[in-house]
């Protein structure tokens, strides 16, 4: 069984034509499932701050990230930034590219990746995609290959 995660995410900023929207996200990790951690763990709390915009035809995202990763009765800080470009090939089709750098605070090095994803949108609050990611330092996973989805629900949970 593999993790479960809890959290929100909230717009701080929202960008207008070429000005970036920023935002903030919180999660805690609610179980542990005890899956085998990979290259970058899995943190107990998450802070995550977003900035992502569009230029020229293409959307960038990049993210600075706050982990605390807990073994045992150790907790350390993880820092990680990321920055993605997508931009769409064809009809409900996109791709994305990735370069992230997280520390590996237990390990006292730092992993280094490229991410690589193809995305089709069939409906405006469904997005489904695959993809793969190579690693580019000794510590990080060599390659891992996923497919997953993003649901977004077709109304507001609470009126603004």
């Amino acid at each position: 069984m593999g993790e479960v995660f809890v959290g929100a995410q909230a717009v701080i900023l929202r960008g207008e034509g070429s000005e970036p929207t920023l935002s903030a996200s919180y999660s805690r990790r609610s179980y542990d499932g005890h899956a085998p951690e990979l290259d970058l763990g899995s943190p107990r709390n998450s802070l995550l701050f977003l900035a992502s915009g569009d230029v020229k035809g293409f959307h960038y995202d990049t993210n600075v990230v706050f982990n605390e990763i807990v073994q045992g009765k150790r907790r350390k800080l993880q820092l990680g930034q990321t920055l993605s470009i997508s931009h769409p090939v064809a009809r409900r089709f996109e791709v994305s590219g990735e370069i992230w750098r997280f520390t590996q605070p237990l390990l006292k090095s730092y992993a280094l990746g490229n991410l690589w994803a193809l995305s089709y949108t069939p409906r405006n609050n469904l997005v489904l995609d695959a993809g793969f990611e190579k690693g580019l330092t000794a510590t990080s996973t060599r390659w891992e290959v996923f497919a997953g989805f993003t649901y977004l629900f077709p109304h507001r949970l609470w009126r603004p």
